[in-house]
């Protein structure tokens, strides 16, 4: 095997690694969260202690509710640098809210485990909650009257966007620092309210670094702590060993229905075509950071 070889190889057991955590099923595994390496992990997956169905020797995990900063677990890594500093290298959607925060804190189907709704969701109009696509829309596991969080990946690595786990390392920098933008939506039939094509990427480039084309303002200043991946493969008891660095703003907004799904049919670099499911709010406070202003 030659070297260029084996680091593709290496690459690709990284992103083989990571595939299942955004998922509740294999028909839905996405490999869109980010990735890292050896370094950036605070434990072995294989060899932490669980005690009491809680797992020892991680870091922080995520998500969490940010309006609590109140945390026990003292593993430190560096900050990333903000996303203006960094490459964006994903782009995608979990459908309800993986964190709890002040704008989004009603459980979905009364339970942790489902995600949260924006609280706005209960007033909406029956306009703003029409599917004008009959349940057929492009982009699978988003309707009207749906909460969604987006998550905006970024890497320290000099890479490209693209589908996949794999497109936030590279041959040369297989253990980036990563750093996630993360804003709730509240999804309505409404082309007045947000456009999604306003936050894609679209080949956009800043000082030479990929962007998006914005990122959401106006919904608060965003709670920074340490973190780690999401998705539904990891629990309390199945922790994520990546160390990420999490920015996530405090209020929902209306997004335009059409928008995402104009993203979806038009093609996107990051493959992404259906929302992903959520990890099950963690709450242990050794199990999370905390959170310093």
């Amino acid at each position: 095997m030659t070297v260029g070889a084996r680091g593709t190889l290496c690459k690709w057991v990284i992103a083989s690694f990571l595939v299942g955590i955004l998922s509740n099923t294999a028909a839905q595994a996405s490999d869109g969260h980010g990735a890292a390496a050896t370094s950036h992990a605070s434990a072995d997956t294989t060899s932490a202690a669980t005690n009491g169905g809680i797992c020892h020797g991680f870091g922080p995990q995520t998500p969490r509710d940010i309006g609590d900063f109140a945390g026990a677990n003292t593993a430190s890594f560096a900050m990333a640098p903000p996303p203006a500093a960094m490459n964006l290298c994903n782009i995608h959607t979990h459908t309800n809210a993986e964190h709890k925060g002040p704008g989004f804190s009603q459980p979905a189907g009364g339970s942790k485990a489902g995600g949260y709704l924006c609280n706005e969701t209960r007033d909406l109009s029956i306009q703003e909650q029409i599917d004008p696509t009959g349940g057929h829309g492009a982009f699978e596991g988003i309707h009207p009257g749906d909460t969604i969080e987006v998550h905006w990946v970024y890497t320290s690595c000099n890479v490209t966007p693209g589908h996949g786990l794999g497109s936030c390392v590279s041959d040369s920098c297989a253990n980036p620092t990563l750093r996630v933008e993360s804003q709730v939506f509240l999804v309505v039939n409404d082309d007045d309210a947000l456009n999604f094509h306003d936050f894609a990427y679209a080949g956009h480039m800043e000082n030479g670094l990929h962007q998006p084309q914005s990122l959401p303002t106006g919904t608060g200043a965003p709670v920074v702590f340490r973190g780690s991946t999401t998705g539904p493969s990891y629990t309390e008891s199945t922790c994520s060993p990546y160390q990420v660095t999490w920015s996530v703003r405090p209020s929902c907004a209306k997004l335009s229905y059409s928008s995402i799904n104009s993203w979806a049919a038009n093609g996107n670099v990051f493959g992404e075509n259906h929302s992903h499911g959520v990890r099950e709010l963690v709450t242990a406070p050794e199990l999370l950071a905390p959170i310093h202003y």
